[in-house]
């Protein structure tokens, strides 16, 4: 038997980490999904092709071809290696790898049905969570966060959770109590996504101190690899004949 493990994490740069963990761990990038907020631009220096997931675009399913070939899913290099911009309805632009993102592109480019017709909200009930938690993780996405799925087989789902827990993941119960408790009811999709500032606020409030909006120097996974390999900012080419 398995089941669908979800953690909302406040950055990307946690959210991340997190699943290079679980990727060390062993667990298998296509059992690995992300969903992460970018209306701050974050992945800019990482920009892909962007599509809009609306059900009626071209740029859908050509979308959907590359999250079923392995275009969003990182094939041979890991989920991360894979990530891709889109715009999802109610949640705005967002980063994204993974077969949660996969069921929704293609969902989209089929037809107006399943998945496609509640966005990222329908495929995690499709993936066995429940309405209550869905709407919560999709509203979290919305504010700024970033989404962890991973679907585990039950004798690996105690140790993914404390991977997840380790890397400051908070589950639908805790999140959703606070989101209540200021007076928010359920996810609309036909919400405006948040701006910028608004998802700045959001993280400010979650004990995240900066936005990542024009930062310099960050440390996210991607730009950490990036300036680790030979060319990148941070380190120099090797020259041919040289030990330098």
């Amino acid at each position: 038997m398995s089941r669908t493990i979800t953690r909302l994490f406040n950055t990307h740069t946690e959210a991340m980490t997190a699943v290079s963990e679980l990727e060390q761990a062993g667990v298998s990038h296509h059992d690995i999904s992300l969903v992460a907020n970018n209306a701050d631009n974050w992945h800019a220096g990482h920009r892909h092709d962007t599509a809009r997931v609306d059900g009626d675009s071209e740029t859908a399913e050509g979308a959907a071809q590359g999250a079923t070939t392995g275009g969003l899913i990182g094939a041979g290099g890991g989920l991360l290696a894979g990530l891709g911009m889109l715009a999802i309805p109610g949640l705005g632009p967002v980063v994204a790898a993974g077969w949660l993102v996969a069921t929704v592109v293609g969902a989209a480019a089929g037809a107006a049905t399943g998945a496609a017709a509640g966005g990222v909200l329908g495929a995690l009930k499709d993936a066995g969570h429940s309405d209550e938690e869905a709407q919560v993780y999709a509203e979290g996405v919305r504010r700024g966060g970033t989404l962890v799925s991973v679907k585990a087989k039950d004798e690996e789902a105690a140790r993914i959770e404390q991977i997840l827990q380790h890397h400051q993941g908070v589950d639908a119960v805790t999140r959703g109590s606070d989101y209540r408790s200021a007076g928010w009811s359920s996810f609309d999709q036909a919400a405006a996504p948040y701006t910028a500032d608004e998802v700045m606020r959001e993280r400010q409030r979650y004990g995240e101190s900066r936005s990542f909006l024009n930062q310099v120097g960050r440390d996210d996974s991607l730009e950490a690899d990036r300036d680790r390999r030979p060319g990148g900012p941070g380190i120099t080419a090797p020259i041919p004949g040289t030990d330098i």
